[in-house]
């Protein structure tokens, strides 16, 4: 298995489980997520199968899924952790600044992060992901322990392997409110 495929199976399990999840949430008239595919560079290409041999990922994808959910247009990245902290490294400088710029335009930006450890998952809202991530560019703390996350966040999967970000995203859009 060359490098770009083995890669390109991180997070494999949280990103099944979340198509899943949206191919419900659709099948309910509740959200439309696609998934963003990841942009590769083919470096070497078999043309006479024509399928591509060998390439890279491109630095510069934006986020995993995007979609509207009820008319309220929403952005998010999937994470799987396998320890309790949670490396901001697995975060880049333009994913950030991108939903910061979808937060502007009136969306809703968010992480979802799954403990495989634990088997948890966490909604990370915007402004909790900018707080950590402000704290690391001023010199701080480059990752995020388990216990300084939101206990309202923390999301069980449902029926083995829903993701019910719907209830967490409810919540976060409440907070917004007040």
């Amino acid at each position: 298995m060359g490098t770009w495929n083995s890669r390109g199976l991180r997070g494999s399990t949280l990103e099944e489980f979340l198509n899943r999840t949206n191919e419900k949430y659709l099948e309910q008239g509740l959200a439309l997520i696609q998934k963003i595919p990841t942009p590769i560079t083919p470096v070497q290409i078999d043309k006479e199968h024509r399928h591509i041999t060998l390439a890279y990922f491109d630095q510069r994808s934006t986020v995993d899924y995007i979609g509207a959910v009820q008319g309220i247009p929403v952005c998010f990245d999937a994470k799987e952790c396998h320890t309790d902290t949670f490396p901001l490294q697995n975060i880049h400088a333009h994913q950030v600044t991108f939903m910061g710029e979808f937060e502007k335009q009136e969306g809703v930006a968010f992480l979802i992060i799954y403990f495989t450890n634990r088997n948890e998952l966490y909604y990370m809202t915007y402004s909790e992901l900018q707080q950590f991530w402000n704290r690391a560019e001023t010199g701080g703390r480059k990752s995020v322990r388990h216990e300084e996350l939101n206990p309202l966040y923390f999301m069980q999967l449902k029926n083995g392997c829903y993701v019910p970000y719907l209830d967490a995203l409810q919540l976060d859009l409440k907070q917004r409110e007040e």
